[in-house]
């Protein structure tokens, strides 16, 4: 192949890669759309229960067809804590999302590689030099602005939702030192988290959905596998740096969403500690991209911060 020809192929690649990320980004914002709209009348329990049957009914085909072994993968412990750390994220989130604006809710989410490049250093052994130092401080800075930590602002919701970052952010760091493990093997773990979860917490606060709510059940968790295989097909299409930074959509749709559904008015604070937070992210993705240019081993650039809620 010529050289403008392979330039053509890869250019085209990172579009394609572009729209299926900001496809997949929309995708989840309508899954957490659905999600808020269903825990209004359906405990997370059920919520969680229903849609990982839907989940699994997409998933297994899959993997059967793609011939992913069905097996206890190695470092089985670190799959169990990765499994409990995306089964407690997904609980917080829908908990969380009963009872603020969606756009808080994602706006502490976003925080997660902030979180992840601090916890990297005590959990993983990495070294930080001044720049991220500085991302991360400005990042932080971001979460206490939209948190407005007072007596009047601070909510058992908002810790919740707090709580829920933090817990992803550390989801993040265990999925990174698995990161040999076939994706259908660790989407299938968190799957198999949340309907344990579903079927122990279920049964105290059962609901019998109509079939109108039945069927939206059942969406929520197609309508999440289908923003995985556009997130997981746009990261293979295209190098994390080029499509990572569309991750920050997704508090676009969640303010845009959020009034059209719900009538969410995002206060101004938590727009100001979004935005601190989103250039404190991309500062953060810049610097692991120039990194990688350099040629420093063992440090992956981040992939996108999207809660399988």
């Amino acid at each position: 192949m010529s050289r403008p020809a392979a330039s053509q192929k890869v250019r085209s690649g990172a579009v394609f890669g572009i729209g299926l990320m900001l496809l997949g980004v929309f995708l989840f914002a309508m899954n957490d759309v659905m999600g808020k709209w269903l825990v209004a009348t359906y405990s997370v329990g059920q919520v969680l229960f229903l849609r990982s049957i839907a989940a699994l009914a997409i998933l297994l085909p899959l993997m059967r067809k793609q011939k992913v072994p069905f097996r206890i993968p190695p470092q089985p412990g670190l799959h169990a804590l990765r499994i409990t750390l995306s089964t407690l994220e997904v609980a917080c989130f829908y908990w969380a999302v009963t009872y603020l604006p969606l756009a808080d809710v994602m706006t502490y989410y976003l925080a997660g590689p902030i979180y992840v490049a601090a916890f990297a250093v005590f959990l993983l052994g990495e070294k930080l030099d001044p720049p991220r130092i500085l991302a991360i401080g400005v990042g932080f800075i971001g979460v206490i602005v939209a948190l407005r930590p007072s007596s009047a602002t601070l909510s058992l919701p908002a810790l919740i939702a707090l709580t829920g970052s933090v817990f992803y952010s550390l989801l993040m760091i265990t999925t990174r030192q698995l990161r040999e493990t076939h994706d259908a093997t660790l989407v299938l773990g968190q799957i198999l988290g949340a309907l344990v979860f579903g079927c122990v917490a279920a049964p105290f606060a059962w609901v019998a959905p109509g079939p109108i709510d039945l069927a939206a059940l059942f969406l929520l968790g197609i309508v999440s596998m289908a923003g995985h295989a556009c997130v997981n097909r746009s990261l293979k299409l295209a190098p994390a740096s080029v499509v990572a930074p569309y991750q920050y959509t997704l508090i676009v749709w969640a303010i845009v969403l959020g009034y059209l559904f719900f009538g969410d008015i995002v206060q101004f604070w938590t727009l100001v500690g979004a935005a601190v937070i989103c250039i404190a992210g991309l500062v953060l993705l810049l610097l692991e991209h120039q990194a990688a240019r350099r040629g420093r081993v063992g440090k992956d650039i981040e992939a996108p911060v999207l809660p399988e809620a």
